[in-house]
């Protein structure tokens, strides 16, 4: 076997979670090598969307237009979830919650961004960014081993044209659910395993004359069922949606239905059949033209497990390698894609030399309450769109309450992930929390904050319009080449210390010196010339 290649981090799994961490090495100035089995992405429909905080992240990297763009289509709807100017995110006026249609557009500070995109786009735009900056990928290399010690990982990969051993400073698990790196390094999975509902999506076309000149399903002696929102029936949840014209995807889930069993193939007459029992009516679906790929699959599990802990020495797990959420509007790619950005500059400054003591173990500290605190939400969500009059009566008790800004608020900051700050700081509750998209002039210029972040360093924003030696522009200096200061004009004079993921860590409102923050987050001091 030949000799090792170096490099600084390898990461094992090149779906979005593993191509946006490569992204943040390559900007943190380190090396980074993804091993994918895959030969391409495939083409089966994953995810279709992103929702929460991480649009907001996306378009700190300067990734939203590319990817808001492609959703621009024939459905219309990027116009319809209320994504708006290309080049900022907007947050949606209306978002469905167990059943319910949520009016955020009544609520001020709304934080709740939706971005509809093919997990495919994904992946395409991820890797061209990911490739654009100097990361390898590596189609049709898997893992075959990895051992660990005190100065790196050595690991055995298989490619096309045999085996081969890579040293690396550290491994990062971004390999799915059923991931290999999480379980050679011994990272316990714990969670649940439930049985007690029965799943079925399938692609078809609708029959003529089946939905109404808006999209929304006809129901006989009912109310239209709109497009794109979940809708809790007797019989169980029915949702509908196209992606693409003339197709849509049709998705039932039923409680106290038997398991046809592993052995018994997905038919689309089989999901003909369970719309039947939870509509109450018929409706005629036919198998889409084409060679697809087309969706029709049957689900009887559905696991919810969080890693302890997120990390192993010199080996890391992101992604659905560290959690899997098993629960409507897929939250697991939108803690997976906060995971990649969270652990990117950390693991960069860790290789580069000037990471402070224990800045890789708050990855786990910080990432895993927020799996944690999503497993919560997706339970809650579980329970109130159960079957049975006990949970019909608590949903009447629940939508009286839409009405009240308080509920409305925190229903929108768990959806957004915003609840769970990263750390409490009573003079400032935007510490710990993912900076406000303010509004500055920088220069003469005016511009943003999510542009100001844009080269993925950590930002001081000066706005206080101090020029003394006490200015925290000033103050920064001697971490210049960790943190980016900028002299500003806004609407409020102050300060702010803004992490490479976009998450405040110091204010001018804090009671607890500018220069203490610096070094805890980025490491001492640049020693001064003599």
């Amino acid at each position: 076997m030949p000799a090792y290649e170096h490099t600084d981090v390898v990461i094992v799994g090149g779906g979005p979670t593993g191509l946006l961490l490569a992204a943040e090495l390559r900007r943190g100035g380190v090396g980074a090598v993804v091993l994918e089995r895959r030969a391409a992405p495939d083409d089966l429909p994953r995810a279709n969307g992103l929702v929460g905080q991480v649009v907001r992240v996306l378009d700190q990297r300067g990734l939203h237009a590319a990817l808001a763009g492609h959703s621009r289509g024939p459905s219309g709807l990027l116009r319809r979830v209320g994504t708006g100017n290309l080049g900022r995110p907007r947050p949606i006026r209306a978002f469905g919650y167990a059943g319910f249609r949520l009016p955020l557009h009544l609520l001020p500070g709304n934080p709740l961004h939706v971005l509809p995109v093919p997990q495919r786009h994904l992946e395409q735009v991820f890797q061209g960014e990911a490739l654009r900056l100097g990361a390898e990928l590596r189609r049709e290399h898997e893992l075959v081993s990895f051992v660990a010690d005190a100065d790196g990982v050595d690991v055995e990969v298989r490619g096309p044209g045999g085996t081969y051993r890579l040293r690396a400073a550290y491994l990062v698990g971004c390999d799915g659910a059923h991931s290999a790196v999480r379980k050679a390094a011994g990272i316990a999975f714990p969670g649940l395993t439930s049985r007690d509902s029965v799943s079925r999506d399938g692609h078809a076309v609708l029959a003529p004359g089946t939905l109404t000149r808006s999209g929304a399903l006809r129901r006989p002696g009912g109310e239209p069922l709109r497009p794109f929102e979940l809708h809790r029936l007797p019989g169980g949840v029915f949702t509908f949606a196209s992606f693409r014209p003339g197709v849509h995807l049709v998705h039932v889930t039923e409680w106290d239905q038997p398991d046809p069993g592993e052995d018994v193939p997905m038919s689309l007459a089989e999901l003909r059949a369970a719309v039947l029992r939870v509509l109450g009516h018929d409706l005629p679906l036919r198998a889409p033209d084409g060679p697809g790929p087309h969706v029709l699959r049957r689900l009887t599990a559905r696991n919810s497990r969080v890693a302890q802990p997120f990390r192993s020495g010199r080996v890391f797990v992101a992604g659905d390698a560290a959690h899997v959420v098993a629960g409507f509007g897929g939250p697991g790619l939108n803690l997976a894609l906060q995971d990649a950005v969270n652990l990117g500059w950390k693991l960069a400054a860790a290789v580069r030399g000037d990471a402070p003591a224990g800045l890789l173990d708050t990855y786990d500290a910080e990432r895993a309450p927020q799996a944690l605190r999503m497993l919560e939400h997706v339970r809650a969500q579980a329970a109130l769109i159960a079957p049975g009059d006990e949970v019909t009566a608590r949903r009447a008790e629940f939508a009286a309450r839409l009405t009240e800004p308080a509920v409305l608020a925190r229903l929108a900051a768990t959806m957004a992930g915003s609840d769970v700050p990263y750390q409490d700081d009573p003079a400032d509750p935007r510490i710990g929390r993912l900076v406000p998209d303010l509004r500055v002039r920088v220069g003469g210029r005016r511009t943003r904050m999510g542009e100001l972040l844009r080269t993925g360093r950590a930002l001081l924003l000066d706005a206080t319009g101090r020029a003394d030696g006490q200015a925290p522009a000033r103050l920064a200096a001697p971490w210049s080449a960790r943190v980016d200061a900028v002299t500003a004009t806004a609407a409020t004079p102050e300060a702010l210390l803004v992490r490479p993921d976009g998450y405040v860590a110091w204010t001018s409102a804090s009671a607890t010196p500018l220069s203490a923050v610096l070094a805890h987050w980025f490491g001492p001091p640049a020693p001064t010339s003599p």
